[in-house]
């Protein structure tokens, strides 16, 4: 029997490639997006059906899920991969952001994983993939919002762990560093408009040293390649780091301690007093 993947957030970047590498090695992928118009490479191609889907959208995910089981009648993994950026100063940040980056980020991710439980338990086993971050482990300056969501995707998927484990229902979460995608254009969302505000020396420092490190991201498809590990595995592993300087980035933390990682962390983005 084939088994079935769910996706989200397939529109381009991690959630494209991990699509395609699935489909690739035998699974049935339901590779969902909020405007399918948007699948690209993905449509047409075997093994993939097109749904809509808006984390942030209750509605939307249940009737994904109606779809589903009315299709395929079970659900052997998920990967939640749906999310976006919010750069820049907290104190810029409107409400309104920092609730849609809450909701997609977080909120839409537990709602998806919740949609599943049922299914999964009632054929006694899954995996839930999440996907977090190197920022959900290490922070980065202006990305302050953003690491509240996936320092708590973190937290929520290991303490998930825990209680699905009699139902043969496996939670864990990838971590990749950074990924050369359009992350930065379509997924990201700055907390300020312009150069007229408190933070702009900042802002300009930090995102000088970014476009200096960009040359050393990990494709999404050598990302992708982590998802299916991750999908894949038998073993209890809950946590998935995923390129070279998101190691490179954990292990510094641990050799140097708190108080040193933090100043060649201000240092590293010209922040250093």
């Amino acid at each position: 029997m084939k088994k079935i993947i769910l996706i989200t957030g397939c529109s381009s970047g991690i959630g494209r490639a991990s699509a395609q590498l699935c489909a690739a090695q035998g699974w049935q992928v339901v590779a969902t997006m909020r405007d399918t118009s948007q699948a690209g490479t993905l449509a047409g191609l075997p093994h993939v059906d097109l749904l809509p889907l808006d984390v942030s959208d209750r509605a939307s995910i249940a009737a994904a899920f109606a779809a589903i089981e009315s299709r395929h009648g079970r659900l052997d993994a998920i990967v939640n991969n749906a999310g976006f950026g919010a750069f820049g100063p907290f104190e810029t940040a409107s409400r309104e952001l920092i609730e849609r980056q809450l909701a997609t980020n977080l909120s839409g991710m537990m709602d998806v994983t919740r949609a599943a439980l049922p299914l999964m338990r009632a054929q006694r086993g899954g995996t839930i993939v999440n996907i977090a971050s190197i920022g959900g482990l290490v922070t980065m300056p202006l990305n302050a919002i953003y690491h509240a969501t996936k320092y708590a995707v973190v937290g929520f998927t290991e303490g998930l762990s825990y209680e699905l484990a009699p139902f043969n229902i496996r939670a864990r979460y990838v971590a990749p560093g950074g990924v050369a995608t359009d992350f930065a254009g379509r997924s990201l969302s700055t907390t300020f408009e312009g150069d007229d505000h408190p933070y702009a020396g900042t802002v300009a420092k930090v995102l000088a040293a970014f476009r200096q490190r960009s040359g050393s991201y990990s494709t999404p498809e050598q990302i992708a390649q982590v998802v299916l590990q991750a999908v894949t595995d038998e073993g209890p592993q809950v946590a998935y780091v995923a390129g070279e300087d998101a190691q490179a980035l954990l292990a510094a933390r641990a050799q140097l301690g708190e108080q040193d990682y933090l100043r060649m962390m201000a240092q590293r983005f010209g922040l250093a007093g």
